[in-house]
């Protein structure tokens, strides 16, 4: 991988795992991957951070439908669930493809780069 997508990489997963949106798994593979850096493994965790995020950023479609739902309701409030909706129905409207929380769009640029960093 070249220095500078590199650079720009570990950028955008320190502030993915610094994310509060963040959750376990993705946290646990960017710091495994932080910490191959530079050593034999480094490879190998650079596939399993690419497997991680590709399962955990949420395509707006799943956003929309969880916010528009009881789960979304539980979890946000219905208040915040409903402007949580129109957000992710604005964002898509604008061509959005994926949710733009914290940690998602870290994930999205960190993937922008995933031929390079393999």
């Amino acid at each position: 991988m070249k220095e500078n997508v590199k650079d720009y990489v570990v950028q955008k997963v320190n502030e993915l795992i610094s994310a509060p949106s963040c959750c376990a798994e993705a946290k646990a593979a960017a710091q495994n991957w932080l910490d191959a850096i530079g050593t034999d493994n480094e490879a190998e965790e650079t596939k399993k951070l690419i497997a991680e995020l590709e399962m955990d950023i949420v395509p707006i479609e799943g956003l929309i439908a969880f916010a528009g739902s009881e789960a979304g309701e539980k979890v946000f409030g219905k208040e915040m669930a409903g402007n949580l909706k129109l957000h992710a129905l604005e964002i898509q409207a604008a061509g959005a493809k994926y949710c733009d929380c914290p940690a998602c769009a870290a994930v999205a640029a960190i993937l922008d780069k995933k031929d390079e960093m393999i």
